[in-house]
């Protein structure tokens, strides 16, 4: 879908070891980080979406362990998954974004439509390209947080542009980088086979406090799906992207 028209706090993170390789994850039971409080709530918050296919998976027909980890470039090649039968699919997941700022502005920044997004005027979020098929880099959206006081919520959210759903078959990360203090990862590990989105989390501006909230909510159809669920209120179309 193409964008056509006109998010609390919970238990303390836990943290992993090590200096400034800290990670906090947020869970089902530890859902909420308070980027203000860690002093994270200025500069650039960049989010990246990382996926490869489950251990599970990986070795199919053609493509043994050994060679894997003689050659590990491989796992983040074009994934090509075995379906139910002969056939195969490729996952094209891809990063957007539900915006509403503080003046009652809403939208979407995604590579449909090439809603590409502004990090210096509004909505203060950029989609930094198309990552087709999960390379090592991914896909990254900058958020710029000196506009913090100008934004309400954005919702991060993956969806699946082409072929099978196929969310229970890849191991999908996505991480924030904030400004200052540990990084954050957010793991879509529910199996959810049919699920062509999921709502990933939902940064919110709470009185001047920026939190971030796991949501990991999985949705059958595509943007307007997320929509209802979250009561954004836009308009929606079909959309395809360019051809590369």
């Amino acid at each position: 879908m193409s964008f056509l028209g006109n998010w609390w706090r919970g238990g303390a993170p836990m943290y992993d070891g090590g200096g400034a390789s800290h990670v906090v994850e947020l869970t089902k039971r530890n859902p909420v980080v308070s980027l203000s409080k860690q002093g994270a709530a200025t500069g650039h918050l960049r989010v990246n979406l990382h996926w490869q296919m489950r251990a599970a998976d990986i070795g199919r027909p053609g493509q043994s362990r050994g060679g894997l980890l003689r050659h590990p470039g491989r796992m983040f090649k074009p994934e090509v998954v075995q379906a139910q039968g002969p056939a195969v699919v490729k996952i094209d997941l891809d990063l957007a974004c539900l915006y509403e700022l503080k003046d009652g502005t809403k939208g979407v920044v995604q590579p449909l439509g090439n809603f590409l997004g502004d990090i210096n005027v509004p909505p203060y979020v950029k989609l930094s390209g198309d990552d087709r098929f999960g390379s090592p880099s991914g896909e990254t959206l900058y958020i710029n947080m000196d506009h913090r006081n100008e934004i309400k919520r954005l919702l991060i959210f993956v969806y699946i542009y082409d072929g099978t759903p196929a969310f229970d078959r890849t191991h999908a990360v996505v991480t924030l980088y904030p400004s200052n203090g540990p990084r954050v990862e957010i793991g879509l590990d529910e199996r959810a086979p049919q699920a062509r989105s999921c709502a990933v989390f939902m940064l919110e501006n709470n009185k001047g406090e920026m939190t971030v909230r796991r949501e990991v909510k999985y949705v059958y159809g595509f943007q307007a799906e997320l929509d209802r669920l979250y009561g954004w209120g836009l308009q929606w179309g079909r959309g395809y992207k360019s051809k590369v």
